[in-house]
């Protein structure tokens, strides 16, 4: 069963997090088994018996998720809130009106109060654990700072040379820019602006690890699919854009280091990460040489796209009177395949200044001392990192985006659900998306025509507006305009007659000749007709 990591309650995230911390630092120390001293403080640790200790080992070493780790069979189903939602506000409500302030109240003091106020509003007073378990959702970085706290806030301060990676994959980093080109459209060539990049480099070796190229704006969708892009071998990547060069990164990151963008505190991102082991670090505000690394090869691909027609140049004086727009000749997908021949052909083979060696050789060295860790999962690591909407189970399946979507897996629900299902989809390839049934598993819909070839969501949307404007163009509004004055004059002739007849005691019936019709309407043929000459 698919669970989606952003939909259990943090009391069973935090549980099962623990419990990921505890295994992932013994199978790293005890790689050939557990001795009895191991077992006897992992139990004492996470308060276990050694019997579910050994099934939660043995549980984590099929997935290595911290979803793995999900309590079974006691405490409350997945995906359900054992708190009243009143409650739940007014305790973190009072944990910021009395804990998260400079006069530093101790956390004795703070359950107290929730549990007067509580009682106050005739709520059940919540226990010291569950106060707890909501002060922990603050970051320790927004609790020091609150309370101006010195050392805890000196703690929790990143400081120069953190950021050090020992081995590959140890940290990466992730980062947005505008690319200064303008690019066209697929059929019309027209000019349609400027797309945004999704950068990832690896720390250690410089390798640029994915990339996600868009014409929307920053979002989780950009830094999910730059991650998916990351994780897994790129050679079929490669083949279909035609690019003969070796992309060789690939694997889960222990680490990813990214801005402090609202896009990246997302919690669906920050729970689908934690669930495979990945931790985030936030790059502290105003301190931009903590991302010194993703910045610098930001700065090497933009000077790369600067020689090419339609570039922007890096600032107004610079482009001076070069007309971007009109020499604008690159569509998005060909500016993919420039990046990805740039990276992969140039950028990898070429010396760096910080390694006095290119990318691809620290690399090579190091990949074989480098356990390559991959989702034991696959579709639901993939599935976890996708957008998503929610849809109507209709006789005839999905819709989504004007496409129609089928699974013989969603006949069984067919009328038996009023709510909308959750909709997982990858915007790159929409011939197939994911959705949730009610039993909380994801099932593969594919198109109901399996004879349509593959699309993007933005070739959709452009063939959907398309198709729109066509239909606008061949409106005749002056013939529109015309039997809409028809239709108008025809209703007012019509009432006057009424009100006519009316008028005069309406004992007469008029039918209207043949002539008035232009036609044989209301003869009856069985009546014989006299011979007119």
């Amino acid at each position: 069963m698919l669970v989606n990591p952003a939909d259990i309650p943090d009391d069973l995230w935090e549980m099962a997090c623990r419990r990921e911390d505890v295994l992932r630092g013994l199978a790293e120390r005890f790689p050939k088994g557990l001795p009895r001293a191991a077992v006897f403080d992992a139990c004492a640790l996470l308060g276990v018996s050694r019997a579910t200790l050994f099934r939660l080992v043995k549980r984590f070493k099929t997935q290595e998720t911290v979803s793995s780790l999900l309590p079974r069979k006691k405490g409350r189903g997945v995906g359900s809130k054992n708190d009243d939602p009143k409650r739940d506000l007014l305790i973190r409500r009072t944990i910021e009106r009395v804990y998260l302030t400079p006069e530093r109240a101790t956390l004795g003091r703070l359950v107290n109060e929730i549990r007067l106020l509580c009682i106050q509003e005739s709520l059940d007073p919540p226990s010291w654990r569950t106060v707890k378990a909501r002060l922990e959702e603050f970051d320790l970085r927004t609790q020091a700072l609150a309370r101006h706290d010195k050392r805890a806030i000196a703690a929790t301060k990143a400081v120069p040379g953190q950021y050090r990676a020992s081995r590959p994959l140890e940290v990466i980093q992730i980062d947005h820019t505008r690319v200064d080109v303008i690019v066209v459209d697929e059929e019309t060539r027209k000019p349609v602006g400027r797309p945004w990049i999704t950068l990832a480099v690896d720390i250690f070796t410089r390798m640029v690890t994915g990339f996600y190229l868009t014409m929307d704006s920053p979002s989780r969708l950009s830094i999910s699919l730059c991650l998916l892009h990351a994780v897994y071998d790129k050679t079929a990547w490669l083949a279909e854009r035609a690019i003969d060069g070796k992309w060789p990164i690939s694997g889960l990151p222990e680490t990813i280091h990214v801005d402090n963008g609202a896009d990246f505190h997302s919690r669906a991102f920050e729970r689908a990460c934690r669930d495979e082991g990945i931790a985030l670090i936030w790059r502290e505000p105003g301190e931009p040489r903590y991302g010194g690394h993703i910045e610098r090869l930001i700065g090497t691909q933009m000077g790369a796209v600067h020689l090419l027609p339609g570039t922007t140049f890096s600032s107004i004086a610079e482009r001076g009177d070069y007309d971007s727009k009109q020499a604008a000749v690159l569509t998005l997908r060909e500016l993919e395949r420039y990046i990805g021949l740039e990276i992969a052909g140039r950028y990898h083979q070429s010396i760096h200044s910080g390694l006095k060696r290119p990318p691809i050789a620290v690399w090579t060295e190091h990949e074989g001392e480098t356990p390559l860790r991959m989702p034991k999962d696959r579709l639901r690591f993939w599935v976890s990192f996708l957008p998503e909407e929610e849809r109507k189970l209709r006789p005839d399946g999905i819709h989504l985006f004007g496409l129609r979507y089928w699974s013989s897996a969603l006949t069984a629900d067919v009328g038996r659900i009023e709510k909308k299902l959750l909709v997982k989809y990858d915007p790159r390839d929409l011939a197939r998306i994911f959705v949730r049934r009610p039993t909380g598993n994801f099932v593969e819909a594919r198109y109901a025509d399996l004879t349509l070839p593959s699309i993007t969501l933005s070739e959709a949307r452009a063939a959907r507006s398309a198709l729109n404007a066509k239909g606008r163009r061949e409106v005749d509004m002056q013939a529109i305009v015309r039997t809409a004055v028809s239709q108008r004059a025809l209703v007012d002739d019509a009432r006057k007659k009424t009100r006519t007849a009316r008028q005069g005691g309406g004992a007469t019936s008029v039918v209207p000749s043949a002539a008035e019709y232009g036609s044989l309407r209301g003869v009856d043929s069985r009546i014989p007709v006299e011979d007119m000459e």
